[in-house]
């Protein structure tokens, strides 16, 4: 079968709470981050949310599920690389991707004492997420868990830049960079997260040396990987790059760089309600739509207008009429 993405990425299953700023606070937690945490740190944190009643929604999770999810909903076949366990939350996860229509593997055999992973993400009342990410069987996907001849086959290969928080998974990525050499398919990074970038600058530069295509982040990670101290001079670090990147700047739209060109996009006017997964929709939206041979404009606009249904949302999912109410939006331009 061939596919049009196939994305590695860490598999968590995201519970996702309404809280203070005081709350974060209470549990040491820096607003608008992301933090790995084990099982037994997450536990108070959980025990905490708990008690307070705090007000929250749960389903399949990870970067690059969610721009998976959204591609799929779109009309776009897609296959996830990923890693879970033989536990409720793993089944609860494999069954959540079959109901998107995302492909994957199946449940690993290996580390099978290990949990599937769980991500907690907890939205403040200015829209902000801070995230505690414990990783789980996650952290030791290997090879066994890639079908390579499906990723070959797939017009586009995705990366979740967390990938390089682990040896495993980063070996993993670099496993199969190392299989498309030389071969027709297009390369697609995701920087992720801005303190990630600063603190494996070395594995995103070695990633980014197999011949990236495409580059997705914010602003925050553009300064992160290009080292510059504001946005315009980030800009110029990328026109001088042979990939494309997309920069988003949340109200103030998004920036496509390439080929030493800006283009740029206007965001939608809308009232935020929860930030978390708009850069994940932004990238699935977009590569569906440079799938369709639109124009880079046309993608950034697409890719901006099905964000901002996102971030008007409490989670990471949009309903059937939703993303349908998106894609024709695409259909129409």
């Amino acid at each position: 079968m061939k596919y049009d993405i196939s994305a590695l990425g860490n598999a968590l299953v995201d519970t996702q709470y309404k809280v203070s700023h005081e709350f974060l606070a209470s549990v040491g937690l820096e607003a608008d981050s992301m933090t790995l945490a084990s099982a037994e740190e997450q536990a108070p944190i959980i025990e905490k949310l708990i008690a307070m009643g705090a007000e929250s929604v749960s389903d399949c999770g990870g970067s690059a599920t969610n721009s998976l999810v959204a591609a799929a909903n779109y009309g776009s076949k897609c296959h996830h690389v990923c890693r879970v366990s033989d536990d409720e939350d793993g089944r609860k996860y494999i069954e959540s991707l079959r109901s998107a229509g995302v492909h994957h593997i199946g449940i690993s055999s290996e580390n099978s004492d290990v949990p599937t992973g769980k991500c907690l993400i907890l939205v403040t009342p200015d829209a902000k997420r801070t995230m505690s990410s414990m990783l789980g069987v996650s952290a030791f996907l290997g090879s066994a868990d890639i079908d390579y001849e499906v990723v070959e086959n797939s017009k586009i290969f995705y990366i979740e830049g967390y990938m390089v928080t682990s040896d495993d998974n980063f070996n993993a990525v670099i496993s199969v960079l190392e299989h498309l050499k030389d071969k027709k398919i297009i390369k697609s990074l995701s920087l992720s997260d801005a303190g990630i970038v600063h603190g494996f600058k070395e594995k995103f530069d070695q990633i980014v040396s197999y011949g990236v295509d495409m580059i997705f982040c914010n602003d925050d990670e553009a300064l992160a990987y290009s080292g510059a101290d504001d946005l315009e001079e980030a800009i110029n670090f990328y026109k001088d790059k042979p990939y494309m990147t997309a920069i988003t700047k949340g109200a103030d739209g998004s920036v496509v760089v390439k080929d030493g060109k800006e283009i740029h996009a206007d965001a939608q006017k809308i009232t935020p309600i929860d930030t978390n997964g708009a850069g994940d929709m932004f990238a699935g939206s977009f590569m569906h739509a440079y799938l369709q041979d639109n124009d880079l404009k046309t993608c950034a606009e697409f890719s901006n207008f099905a964000s901002s249904k996102i971030v008007e949302t409490f989670g990471p999912r949009l309903s059937a009429d939703g993303y349908a109410e998106v894609v024709n939006k695409l259909r129409k331009s």
